[in-house]
């Protein structure tokens, strides 16, 4: 995939998806897989870096990192992609993005965005009034409708609120890829290692929606290869750690060091939520029983 945002460069004619995507889920899927064996067309995407995309006064909830989000976008096969900063055209109208985005950089003969798509200043221009505009420049268009899996209207909204009540397996099903976390691991106190427990520490990135606090089990890939683990989010009240939330997670059948570098951990379901224990003893005893209910 080429991102053109810093480099631009002449673009062969492309059909191009359009929207946020925080999450990526299956319903923006839709959107990506329609820029597809287009003919003659090749696969394009105008979307923002996560973490520009709302007014700063705006908390940001994420689903997934920037650097997955373009590594997911890589490997579904999208060729180019422009994510310029969100400031830059916020006030742009209509007219404005279809001629100095989709016809001056991006080429666009095809745009492809979803049934709750908006732009502009205030987001004063829907969906219907998009296609007019764009229709009227010569450039075709499709319109998803909204995409229901098992029941379930699949929204952003709607997966942040299971992640965050725990409900991480149903989350899964709508994300269509294993909720995850992306970061570098950083030095803890050591605590887990001297109950026979050690954990790799990652801060919990500010600006990705977060699981409701408890022990989860988790897969974890180092290099080439996945292991079982068990991964706890919260601030251990037990051990009065910091204020911040930390992933805390318990490679089962893996010894080494992994500081320094950044490791994905993929959250599968939820085991208990987190608490205080009455001493160290009742924390180490709670941690065997995780152990065993993750290697079943």
């Amino acid at each position: 995939m080429i991102d053109i945002t810093e480099n631009l460069i002449p673009l062969p004619p492309t059909a191009v998806a359009l929207g946020f995507f925080d999450g990526l889920h299956l319903g923006h899927i839709q959107v990506v897989l329609e820029t597809f064996h287009k003919e003659g067309l090749h696969s394009a995407m105008f979307t923002f870096h996560s973490d520009t995309a709302l007014p700063k006064r705006e908390k940001i909830e994420n689903l997934l990192s920037n650097d997955m989000k373009l590594s997911l976008l890589d490997m579904a096969g999208v060729e180019y992609i422009y994510s310029p900063d969100f400031d830059t055209v916020k006030n742009y109208t209509g007219e404005d993005f279809v001629a100095k985005i989709l016809i001056k950089i991006m080429n666009a003969k095809l745009v492809v965005y979803g049934f709750d798509f908006r732009l502009g200043a205030g987001a004063g221009c829907d969906a219907a009034g998009f296609r007019k505009i764009c229709e009227k420049h010569g450039i075709d268009v499709i319109i998803i409708p909204p995409f229901s899996s098992d029941g379930c209207i699949v929204h952003s909204t709607v997966i942040k609120n299971l992640i965050k009540t725990g409900e991480i397996e149903k989350a899964n099903k709508l994300l269509g890829y294993e909720f995850s976390i992306f970061e570098e691991v950083v030095s803890g106190n050591r605590l887990g290692r001297t109950l026979g427990y050690p954990t790799i520490n990652q801060i919990y990135p500010e600006n990705m929606v977060t699981p409701l606090f408890g022990a989860y089990k988790s897969i974890t890939f180092i290099g080439d290869r996945v292991y079982h683990s068990i991964t706890n989010i919260g601030v251990k009240p037990t051990v009065n750690y910091k204020n911040k939330p930390l992933a805390e997670t318990h490679i089962l059948g893996y010894e080494g060091d992994l500081y320094g570098q950044k490791i994905k951990v993929s959250l599968l379901s939820f085991i208990r939520p987190e608490r205080k224990f009455d001493d160290i003893e009742a924390l180490k005893e709670q941690l065997h029983r995780d152990k065993i209910t993750a290697q079943q």
